[in-house]
């Protein structure tokens, strides 16, 4: 059995983990990095940039399909080459993959060991069967891994996640997509685009983590306008007949369906990725479901010198918010026991749908009382309609004493640029009358916001 010895310890080579494994090094500590799985990261090889590159796909093929409107006509039907759309999907995730994958090859081999880990104690880690390494702070980084009901398991290879997506050789005809959360959403849509018979169902009232009802329903309308979209569906049973999936289920009401897929797409979620890391046998204190408790300003495992970064801890699984969990996970690991809050950034998330779907800092769910709400609706927003992007609806949330700008969400074009904007405004702690005195052009979809923050400078107070 080999035996190391570390100042820090790193289970898991994803976003977080190399993020935390660099903050230890930057720390001046050793640090070793330990992976069992493929090295690139699950946002690289099965996450946000394959998933973009299929969005990307689609929208050349809805932007084809749906020319005639500027007089733009294409003759005969557009022809989608399903082979040809995973080449280049998958083409250029491996390029992707290879900018991660040099960077890990760059680091030193004796910080680099391959093997699943699991505790054996608070600083001692068993790697495989193989190797056992001492750690004065350990950081698990470890991800986390698709939900799948046990109803679904029967199907065998009639069942995919994500992660499956981007294996395919070309598309299938008729999918099943089980959830309405982001990875639902993008590649149902992206899918329905591509040619393929999509439905896409959610077991509760729930769409891409919207809490504003107004805004939700503005997306609501503009996806099911386009694709097969059912929220509060009951799937009552799934059955294998032979390559193909027997479905019967009953939407919010409406009579029980039976209808037969292809593929069924599992997209109800992610769990915490901790099942091997035995940590029962850490003086960690773990809730009724046996998850670790942890500090959130510090990440630190009450109770031990191990930290939890990245979207094993279930707390933002956004890549971004990753990357900050590593840094603050691997420099307190790196200076433990002298354990310091990390700094954070303005809440930001984006959804590559169309219309894209934005939440910025508080959300509708959790306003005061008393704040004020600007909207503008996109149907007549000046460049949106020049687009025929107008579609959705964003509405600002401020303080009505202070006219401090709290939050925003969005569902409308351009959202992944006007989230980064609000998000700046947010974290510069900025009011409505502060923002609006930022320069807009013209003619921009930024108009639109400005027309929401004059509604709501109107309301605020003095």
């Amino acid at each position: 059995m080999k035996q190391l010895e570390t100042d820090v310890a790193v289970i898991g080579a994803g976003t977080a983990g190399l993020s935390a494994y660099r903050a230890a090094k930057s720390a001046g500590k050793n640090a070793i990095l330990i992976e069992g799985g493929p090295y690139g990261t699950m946002c690289a090889r099965v996450g946000c940039m394959p998933s973009k590159l299929l969005i990307a796909a689609a929208e050349a093929a809805h932007g084809a399909a749906h020319a005639a409107p500027f007089g733009v006509h294409i003759d005969g039907a557009v022809r989608i080459d399903g082979e040809q759309v995973m080449d280049r999907v998958k083409r250029e995730r491996d390029r992707f993959v290879g900018f991660v994958l040099e960077s890990v090859n760059a680091m030193p081999d004796e910080d680099k060991v391959r093997g699943y880990a699991h505790f054996l104690s608070d600083n001692l880690l068993q790697v495989g069967n193989h190797t056992q390494i001492q750690a004065r702070g350990v950081v698990i980084a470890t991800g986390s891994t698709p939900v799948v009901p046990d109803m679904y398991r029967q199907l065998g290879d009639r069942l995919v996640v994500n992660d499956d997506v981007f294996s395919w050789n070309t598309l299938p005809r008729r999918l099943l997509v089980v959830g309405t959360g982001v990875i639902g959403l993008e590649l149902g849509q992206a899918l329905s685009r591509l040619g393929v018979q999509v439905k896409v169902v959610g077991r509760s009232e729930s769409l891409a983590g919207m809490s504003d009802p107004v805004v939700k329903a503005s997306a609501l309308g503009a996806f099911q306008s386009e694709f097969a979209l059912f929220l509060d569906t009951d799937v009552r049973e799934v059955r294998r007949v032979g390559n193909e999936v027997e479905v019967r289920y009953a939407c919010k009401d409406e009579p029980e369906t039976v209808e037969r897929f292809d593929y069924v797409l599992m997209a109800a979620g992610r769990r915490p990725e901790t099942g091997m890391l035995k940590l029962e046998n850490t003086s960690a204190r773990l809730d009724g479901k046996g998850f670790p408790v942890f500090d959130r300003a510090t990440l630190q495992l009450e109770g031990a010198p191990i930290f939890i970064a990245g979207d094993v801890n279930g707390v933002t699984p956004l890549l971004h918010e990753a990357a900050d969990d590593g840094h603050i996970a691997g420099g307190n690991a790196a200076r433990f026991p002298d354990v310091q809050p990390g700094q954070r950034r303005a809440r930001l998330s984006v959804v590559f749908t169309d219309p894209q779907i934005a939440h910025i800092g508080a959300p509708f769910s959790a306003l005061p009382k008393d704040a004020v709400i600007g909207k503008v609706d996109f149907d007549n927003q000046g460049r949106s309609r020049v687009m025929l992007k107008n579609r959705g609806m964003l509405r600002v949330y401020a303080d009505k004493l202070s006219g401090r700008f709290l939050g925003a969400e969005m569902a409308g074009p351009s959202a992944e640029h006007i989230g980064h904007l609000l998000a700046w405004s947010l974290q510069q702690e900025l009011t409505v009358g502060q923002m609006l005195k930022m320069p807009f052009y013209h003619p921009v979809v930024e108009e639109g916001l400005r027309t929401a923050l004059r509604d709501a400078a109107k309301q605020v107070e003095g």
